[in-house]
């Protein structure tokens, strides 16, 4: 049974064979037939772009022209970038050129040979404040090109070592170009004097700070000055005394100006202090009014109350004691009435 299987899944294969077999050759024909109707021959290629493997892939063919911009993108594809990030990157080395801008370019090597110098030189133990072995990657990492695979790929510590190096080197350089410049900042007085004594050969900056003394010992140069030259001496005179006249009128003028502000700030004391003293009179006068009156009122009040006693006294000695002994009752009544309208 096994044999009868391979012997027909073998006929299936030759036959799908001839088929392609056939189809190739009926596509070439009609390739050939088109090339004939075009007066074209296939032999009549036009002029062949040289072609280049991709270092990256080997499938990748590509004309030599596009090949750094191939280049670039296959490295990217094979690290793993999409081509969304590949269109959010952008080269900005072009930004920097003719700039006071430093830039510092880092490969695969340098980064690693960096966190292995790191990791080296920190503890072996985790300690406080102190980045330790165990927090630096120990695999070999590709250099992110974004913020997002270095957040990703790289830790803390690797960040830190990273900086720590770029800033390193940067300083290293400005150090080097500073000292480049040190003849910008010498005294060419003294070494003038020096170069006279030792009689050695000038340089480019002193033979310049020579010409330029001796273009401001020209007299074309002192006498630019044509307003100050050109005055007699009156003139001048006349022009320091105006300025010292003005500066003294400005000076009473800002005396005077201080002596009537104090004159109004002590009117206005005075003036605060005279109303003080009115209030305070027109305060007592009242509350003297207000006293007399009380004790008007009070003495009307009693001479008034005296009065009615008076008179009280007169109508009880008027009455009879009938008269006495019928109020009694009417007294007793009210009593008894308030003390039954107050009871429950």
């Amino acid at each position: 049974m096994s044999d009868s299987l391979k012997v027909t899944a073998l006929r299936e294969r030759m036959e799908r064979l001839q088929e392609l077999v056939e189809f190739t050759e009926h596509c070439q024909k009609q390739i050939q037939d088109m090339y004939d109707s075009l007066g074209w021959s296939q032999d009549d290629d036009p002029v062949k772009e040289p072609m280049e493997l991709c270092p990256y892939d080997p499938g990748h063919r590509i004309p030599v022209r596009s090949m750094e911009k191939h280049k670039a993108s296959c490295y990217l594809t094979k690290m793993g970038y999409s081509p969304e990030e590949q269109a959010e990157m952008c080269d900005t080395s072009a930004s920097y050129v003719n700039t006071s801008v430093r830039s510092f370019t880092i490969d695969k090597s340098l980064q690693n040979q960096v966190i292995l110098q790191a990791r080296s030189a920190a503890p072996l133990m985790k300690m406080e404040g102190v980045f330790w072995q165990g927090q630096y990657s120990y695999e070999p990492m590709d250099v992110p090109q974004n913020h997002k695979r270095a957040m990703c790929d790289l830790t803390v510590a690797d960040r830190l070592a990273l900086y720590d190096h770029v800033i390193g080197v940067l300083n290293q350089e400005k150090a080097v170009n500073a000292s480049g410049n040190e003849e910008l900042y010498v005294d060419l007085v003294s070494k003038l004097k020096k170069a006279e004594q030792q009689n050695e050969p000038k340089t480019h900056l002193e033979l310049m700070a020579e010409m330029r003394d001796y273009k401001r010992r020209r007299q074309s140069y002192r006498a630019k000055n044509v307003h100050i030259t050109k005055k007699s001496y009156t003139e001048v005179i006349r022009e320091v005394i105006q300025v010292h006249s003005e500066e003294l009128a400005r000076q009473w003028k800002d005396e005077r100006e201080e002596d009537d502000q104090e004159k109004e700030v002590e009117d206005e004391a005075r003036e605060g202090t005279s109303q003080r003293h009115r209030l305070d009179e027109r305060r007592s006068r009242s509350s003297e009014s207000r006293r007399s009156r009380s004790r008007r009122h009070r003495s009307r009040e009693r001479s008034r109350d005296r009065e009615r006693s008076k008179k009280n006294k007169r109508k009880r000695d008027s009455r009879s004691p009938e008269d006495r002994h019928h109020s009694s009752k009417k007294k007793k009544k009210r009593k008894e009435e308030r003390g039954r309208s107050r009871s429950p």
